[in-house]
């Protein structure tokens, strides 16, 4: 929780700092670079949260990382929060800013699972049905999850349709234990 407001507020200082100095579309694929890479890198994850190590040490682990590819406003940023100890946020304060740069374009962001991946009728349907419910564009991602049998869940912001076989399932099981059946004696 307390780290969730930590990356919410930095991920909002970028963003206004990024839109005051025009940089915002370069700063966005920056931080995209950044959430991708810890993504796939838990080491780099583990050394930045990791106290024992000092933080020139990750300054420059960042830099060899980081610097070459992404903007100096960006490096400048990540800099600042090696050395107000705050590096271990990082991964965090990239999937907000990525979040609310979304939000303050008019992107909402869909999660779709199925039990198996999504043809390009289907992908397209369901994005147009999004697109008229909410008004606005849409990202769709999708997760192929096998214990779904079949249908979808799909979830948009805090919103949750759930048409998976396994629910039906569930429900069909709860129905049976609610058995109103009183046998006469």
């Amino acid at each position: 929780m307390v780290e969730s407001k930590v990356a919410r507020r930095y991920a909002r200082s970028l963003l206004v700092l990024a839109q005051e100095r025009n940089l915002t579309e370069k700063v966005f694929a920056d931080m995209q670079l950044v959430a991708k890479t810890c993504e796939q890198s838990a080491d780099l994850v583990a050394l930045l949260r990791n106290p024992i190590i000092n933080t020139d040490k990750k300054e420059a682990i960042l830099k060899a990382v980081f610097g070459p590819h992404i903007d100096p406003l960006t490096f400048a940023f990540m800099e600042l929060m090696a050395r107000k100890g705050r590096e271990s946020y990082l991964y965090g304060i990239a999937v907000e800013f990525i979040s609310t740069y979304k939000t303050s374009i008019g992107i909402q962001t869909a999660y779709v699972t199925s039990a198996v991946p999504l043809d390009a009728t289907t992908r397209e349907q369901v994005l147009e049905i999004i697109r008229k419910t909410k008004g606005s564009k849409v990202e769709l991602i999708e997760k192929v999850d096998k214990e779904l049998l079949g249908g979808f869940i799909l979830r948009v912001g805090d919103e949750q349709f759930d048409a998976s076989i396994s629910k039906k399932l569930h429900q069909l099981k709860n129905q049976f234990d609610d058995n109103l059946y009183v046998r006469e004696i």
